[in-house]
């Protein structure tokens, strides 16, 4: 692979530097396994909502319902 790491005072690995080639190939799999995962997520919540075991939701619920929790979570954090 080439390549080589970047160690701190006590030996440890801190950082990695590969060959531009590398990187570019580590993220464009990287980007076909996001896809794939992607098309496989869409592919069960549709058999689900077939199924009978999942919901549609109105947008403007799900933004309301999300931004309720990211709050929740907030003041959880915060105390």
């Amino acid at each position: 692979m080439g390549a080589q790491y970047v160690v701190d005072e006590n030996g440890k690995h801190v950082s990695v530097l590969l060959p531009i080639e590398e990187y570019e190939r580590l993220i464009e799999e990287l980007e076909e396994l996001e896809d794939v995962l992607a098309t496989q997520a869409y592919d069960e919540a549709k058999a689900e909502l077939e199924r009978g075991e999942d919901e549609l939701i109105p947008w403007e619920q799900a933004k309301k319902e999300i931004e309720e929790e990211r709050a929740k979570r907030r003041h959880q954090d915060a105390v």
